[in-house]
């Protein structure tokens, strides 16, 4: 009965005050909607900046690495030991690019639990040929459908269709920097030089564009056998091993185990794009950190506005003190008019923040640069929801809280006898 009568006495003072409790839960209302609505977005474009370059990336990538001997020929000598070597400029070893016995490691990675998918690939260093002109550039040899299962490869073919780089032999999907400057067509036939010297035609059967000029500038993509071919290579010849892995998270662990495994050199993602990783946790904290702003600053506005009520409801606070009501009951009643606005604004808070969301989900986002990205990024994720009730409902809990303080200290005979 005492809670009922609280909660009735809560509603009298609060539509007393109608104009004041409406701003104040406009406040708590625009400041959900904005905190909603700010981390959904921001945390859209950390998805879409991320995964121009991590969707495209190995979890796990094996390669052999060309690097300087440890030691000079006669280092190894018994005969030299006590001698002091001073020859500097240590050439690397005389080895391949290529991965050995790469069949009997992908059958392996195959067999782990752990592992999605393997997609092997071939890194040519070419020089496409314009004229008497040669433009340095990479043809990367796929496996077409893995490629495109793992990391989205048809999602980035602009121009032409991506399987015509597995049906049509000696066929090239030409980066759309690189066709813009030999000014290639679909259907035309380029020339290309190895490393060796060789030359080789090819035809363009596409575009690709992956949203980073300088990698669309020098960057192409052909077949695993068109690729070996162009490097007068065996079937087996392979230079990458692309792994993609269930828990990203697990990445450094598990490629460190390969290249101990392997014997071989294995880069995981986090090492490889550390720089992205940055960029997404500053631009994350900064939207928390704005967003929660947002609802402190709501919070002081609660406050003022139930401390301008309790100074003029004095009386009514001497009456209820008066006729038996505690210190703890007035600090209750003011406490749930608080907690009222609040919940009130930060419902409402949510549910236009949902819908600014998906507003601007829909405005169309069309650049040459951007081809997978049609409108603006928006993510859904309910933590900004849970976080922005939480937020609400304690801001709104300590306005309330320290005005009622001062309320329930009040003595209601000093009250009384001032009047």
């Amino acid at each position: 009965m005492k809670y009922k009568l609280i909660a009735s006495i809560s509603k009298s003072l609060l539509f007393a005050r109608l104009k004041q409790t409406l701003v104040a839960a406009i406040g708590v209302t625009f400041s959900i909607t904005m905190f909603i609505t700010l981390l959904s977005f921001m945390s859209g474009l950390n998805d879409m900046l991320d995964g121009l370059i991590l969707n495209r990336t190995a979890h796990v990538r094996l390669y052999n690495e060309i690097k300087a001997s440890d030691q000079q020929p006669i280092d190894l000598s018994e005969k030299y030991n006590s001698y002091h070597n001073f020859v500097s400029s240590i050439k690397p070893k005389n080895e391949k690019a290529e991965i050995h016995n790469s069949v009997a490691i992908m059958r392996a990675l195959a067999e782990d639990s752990r592992v999605i998918g393997i997609a092997p690939k071939i890194t040519a260093q070419v020089f496409y040929n314009v004229g008497s002109i040669d433009i340095t550039g990479v043809i990367n040899g796929i496996d077409v459908d893995e490629e495109s299962r793992l990391f989205f490869f048809k999602n980035y073919v602009v121009g032409g269709n991506y399987i015509d780089l597995k049906n049509t032999p000696n066929s090239i999907i030409l980066g759309k920097g690189a066709a813009e400057k030999m000014m290639s067509s679909i259907g035309d036939m380029i020339q290309v030089t190895t490393s060796k010297g060789d030359q080789v035609q090819l035809k363009v059967v596409g575009y690709f564009q992956s949203g980073v000029q300088e990698i669309d500038k020098v960057q192409s993509y052909a077949s695993i056998n068109t690729a070996q071919k162009i490097l007068g290579q065996p079937n087996s010849f392979i230079t990458d091993i692309q792994v993609k892995i269930k828990n990203i998270l697990d990445a450094p662990a598990i490629a460190k185990e390969f290249q101990k495994k392997f014997n071989i050199e294995a880069v995981d993602i986090q090492t490889a794009n550390a720089q992205f990783e940055t960029g997404s946790s500053v631009r994350t904290t900064i939207s928390y950190s704005v967003g929660i702003t947002l609802l402190i600053v709501a919070g002081f506005g609660i406050y003022n506005i139930l401390n301008m009520m309790i100074y003029e409801k004095m009386d009514s606070i001497a009456i209820l003190k008066a006729t038996g009501f505690s210190g703890r009951d007035v600090n209750n009643i003011f406490i749930s008019i608080a907690l009222s606005i609040g919940i009130f604004g930060g419902l409402l808070g949510l549910l236009f923040g949902f819908g600014l969301c998906n507003v601007i989900e829909h405005i169309p986002f069309n650049t040459p640069s951007l081809p997978t990205v049609k409108t603006y990024p928006i993510n859904y994720n309910i933590k900004f929801y849970i976080i922005g009730s939480i937020f609400s409902i304690v801001t709104t809990y300590l306005a309330g809280y320290f005005p009622s303080r001062k309320a329930s200290k009040i003595d209601p005979v000093i009250i009384i006898r001032g009047k």
